[in-house]
């Protein structure tokens, strides 16, 4: 199954982040529970750089990824204040097979 890259962009707001953030990770770890998650994370701290995360999805391509990740608790709570969504073709490494 194809892959796609989503990265999400955090508002200023970690108090209402850290509230949402058990029910953010329960979403996605049923994800990947399911086979549809490979892998997420946030962001390391970055001077400059605003926080979010970087999500891996097997899914059949963008429309897909954006449809299921309006369920997303941090989706529906306001707090992503960016979303990109692309697919993505690994040629080398251990995720190249999902291409």
């Amino acid at each position: 199954m194809p892959l796609v890259a989503v990265t999400y962009v955090y508002p200023d707001r970690p108090a209402e982040l850290d509230a949402a953030r058990p029910a953010h990770r329960a979403f996605l770890t049923d994800l990947h529970d399911a086979g549809t998650l490979v892998a997420s994370g946030p962001w390391l701290p970055s001077p400059g750089q605003r926080p979010g995360a970087l999500l891996l999805l097997a899914v059949e391509g963008p429309e897909a990824a954006e449809a299921l990740l309006e369920a997303d608790p941090f989706a529906r709570a306001g707090l992503v204040e960016d979303r990109t969504v692309r697919a993505w073709s690994p040629v080398i490494g251990d995720l190249a097979a999902h291409a």
